[in-house]
């Protein structure tokens, strides 16, 4: 029988090795896995956390080890290429640091025994990811196994996977299930027994064969249906001979239906069910990427209180057991591979090994319905060899998986015709409207102008967000990194994506912060700070509260701004949310009135005078803070960016003049303004591009990228500008520009 031993405790690690070791020396630091060499430096900021190699070593005995035919060792997450060596000899190599891999060690053990990998982050152009707003966590940051099997055992080799593959189809009330198992150094006269059994574990279905593939029936099937009823059955298999079982596998399935619709969205069983959630990165402040089991469960449990129904994992392979919390909550999940951003002509293969290793360690999970080929890749246009990629992987997943459909998550400069757009079943884009440029009411009429263009193509929306950390205003404005312009961001994009049933799925950019070395945004370089819930996980913004009032069916109130209490103005809007009908607002134990909001966001005016105590009513739920009167702005709530040339507050902004701190779209409505940006971002991002065209980036700067333009801030513009360019604009630079903006005048339409 099949015997797995945990192999997790004490490696002997060194980030200063040159060379394989022949003993585990006594400068090495010991560590238990799960592991990562960046927990502290990839979320400080400063782009320079460590990218290199580390090695593990771990001495064992076999004769520690269960008698045993055939010994593997399985590493869950390596990121991102590893080597493994046995008593000095290299016996593998893997590129891609998100996915299960094996080695058979078995001819090479010793009595006593060196086991040594070797794990590399550094840089390269072959392995995805490269490029990308995450940190890449270097280290072994999942589980390590030994397994041991018989000779005669259910395959460890293929990419990962687990040797069972289970494919139920729906004929009426009952279900067809398919069974297929993979055996190395099969014998005659061996038999497999399969067995199909309930999540009582009854035995529904049952056949003894010599077959690896059997063909069996569940009766008045019962279905999994998302989060109403994640309903899930246990496919075994087991090798026998002699009635001897010589090794088993077993595989959690799902039973059900689903087809995305372009005018309905998606449908589960039959009937409409609007996948409306988050995007997870797997990461934690302190941890890195080196998870739990129970910091997989709480994430689960944070994404279901919001009341979401679908889940993008993002942006590669996650865990097997945050995939099985997934099948067990009915979450519907998008998977995807690693290939974003930056394009590498040099790493096709590692694409297609990739997504060879999602599709086959994940098949049997009911949850994910697609397969994502790529996200962002296409930023900088689609040329002939990227779009032979993306259909060599489209066509590989279709042939390795009937049951599901493919996707891509295009950029907002992707334009509406791009032939990549049309090789994958289902798109989805990343919009950024109202925090990367343009304004928050663009959302909804770019969705439903593509809809009209596209009208065979089913579309979502893969990420949308704004960053939010504790500042805070009365007078929220994009860019200002205020948790009242995230809530007030997603209440308006809520409102336009969710009445919009044709988008087949939408997903919040990002259900938690998470780690992006390289950022410097908001105060607190090294993380993005979009999530709706703190990297630590310790407190949830109120933009959360805004879709558990839309999505969830437990009863709450939420008051938001607990952590604005000090405001300046004599009278305060306060904002409730609640998926109770009315609410009604207390100050000092004073009704302020009831309310009721069909689009459950509850706004109130309060006088603002000393100490006032707040207490939202809903039903039998209720919520409390506070407000204190205060004659000067706390300066403590206003942004101040670490290491910022110039902060908006610095610049001069004459009555009825532009100025830095005014928007592109004001400038643009100016004559003079429009010749300064035309001389200006032409000569500083690209000038003309082909046909004489206005290029930003290697972007053609047309209508849509200058409405976008049109949202930002001139400071904020150039900041991320420069950024996203390498270039620093010296604060003279920006003096001389907001001086040249001070001598024109605002458009007559437009106020202050």
């Amino acid at each position: 029988m099949r015997q797995i031993i945990n192999f997790n405790a004490k490696w002997a690690f060194s980030k200063q090795a040159t060379e394989i070791p022949t003993e585990i020396y006594k400068d090495w630091n010991f560590v238990n896995l799960p592991h990562t060499w960046n927990a502290i430096d990839g979320q400080d900021g400063g782009n320079d956390y460590y990218r290199g190699k580390g090695y593990y070593a771990k001495s064992f005995s076999k004769i520690d080890l269960p008698e045993s035919d055939r010994y593997y060792i399985e590493i869950k997450g390596a990121n991102s290429s590893a080597e493994l060596y046995l008593n000095g000899e290299k016996l593998a190599s893997h590129d891609g640091g998100y996915s299960t891999w094996r080695v058979d060690i078995t001819e090479n053990l010793a009595a006593i025994n060196l086991l040594v990998i070797v794990v590399d982050n550094s840089a390269n152009d072959r392995v995805y990811p490269q490029m990308a707003d995450f940190t890449f966590y270097g280290g072994l940051y999942r589980d390590v196994n030994i397994i041991c099997v018989s000779e005669s055992h259910f395959d460890l080799d293929y990419y990962g996977g687990p040797g069972i593959k289970v494919t139920p189809a729906i004929n009426g009330n009952d279900a067809d299930v398919e069974i297929e198992v993979y055996i190395t150094n099969g014998k005659i006269g061996q038999d497999i027994k399969y067995t199909i059994c309930d999540k009582e574990d009854n035995v529904v279905a049952e056949a003894v064969a010599n077959d690896t593939k059997v063909n069996l029936t569940i009766n008045n099937v019962h279905l999994w249906h998302g989060r109403k009823d994640p309903y899930l059955y246990t496919a075994k298999a087991e090798l026998v001979e002699d009635e001897k079982v010589l090794d088993n596998v077993s595989a959690r399935f799902g039973c059900r239906t689903f087809k995305i619709d372009p005018e309905n969205g998606f449908i589960l069983n039959g009937e409409e069910y609007p996948l409306r959630g988050v995007s997870r990165h797997q990461d934690r402040w302190g941890i890195g990427n080196a998870l739990l089991p129970e910091h997989h469960a709480e994430d689960v449990e944070l994404i279901c209180e919001v009341g979401a129904t679908t889940i993008r994992l993002a942006h590669y392979q996650h865990d097997q057991y945050f995939y099985d919390l997934c099948d067990e909550k009915g979450l519907v999940i998008w998977a995807e591979i690693p290939y974003i951003s930056k394009y590498m002509p040099t790493g096709r293969e590692n694409t297609i090994s990739q997504m060879k290793e999602l599709v086959t360690q994940n098949y049997n999970h009911p949850c994910i319905v697609v397969w994502g080929l790529s996200n962002e890749i296409g930023i900088g246009g689609s040329d002939d060899d990227l779009l032979e990629n993306h259909r060599i992987l489209n066509d590989m997943c279709h042939e390795m998986d009937k049951t599901r459909l493919t996707t891509v998550a295009a950029v907002s400069m992707c334009k509406m015709d791009d032939p990549y757009l049309k090789i994958s079943d289902v798109v989805s884009y990343n919009h950024y409207f109202g925090w990367y440029g343009g304004e928050t009411d663009m959302n909804g009429p770019w969705f439903d102008k593509f809809h009209e263009t596209n009208p065979n193509i089913p579309i979502g929306c893969s990420e949308y967000g704004c960053e939010a950390l504790n500042w805070h205003t009365s007078h929220p404005m994009q860019g200002d990194y205020t948790e009242e312009y995230q809530a007030y961001y997603h209440e308006e994009l809520i409102k336009q994506f969710f009445t919009r049933k044709y988008m087949w799925a939408t997903h919040v950019w990002n259900m938690f912060d998470f780690g992006a070395d390289a950022r410097s945004e908001g105060g607190e370089n090294g993380q993005n700070h979009k999530g709706l819930v703190t990297m630590d996980r310790k407190y949830k913004k109120d933009a959360f509260y805004a879709y558990k009032a839309w999505l969830s069916d437990d009863p709450f109130v939420h008051l938001c701004g607990k952590r604005y209490i000090d405001r300046v103005e004599d009278v305060t809007k306060v904002t409730v949310y609640s998926n109770l009908p009315e609410v009604e607002l207390f100050a000092n134990g004073v009704s302020v009135g009831k309310k009721t909001a069909a689009d459950h966001f509850f706004y109130f005016e309060v006088k603002n005078e000393g100490e006032t105590e707040l207490v939202a009513v809903a039903g039998e739920f209720k919520d409390c803070g506070k407000i204190h009167k205060v004659d000067v702005f706390n300066e403590d709530y206003r942004l101040k960016e670490k290491g910022a040339i110039i902060n908006w507050f610095d610049i001069d902004m004459p009555d009825g003049y532009l100025s830095l701190n005014d928007k592109m779209s004001d400038v643009l409505a100016t004559l003079q303004g429009k010749m300064l940006f035309m001389s200006l971002v032409g000569k500083l991002m690209g000038g003309k591009g082909k046909d004489g065209k206005m290029e930003a980036m290697g972007f053609e700067v047309g209508p849509e990228m200058m409405s976008m333009m049109g949202g930002f801030t001139v400071l904020r513009l150039f900041t991320l500008m420069g950024g996203m360019m390498d270039m620093n604009f010296t604060k003279e630079q920006l003096l001389e520009l907001n001086a040249k903006l001070n001598k024109i005048k605002r458009p007559k339409d437009k106020k202050k």
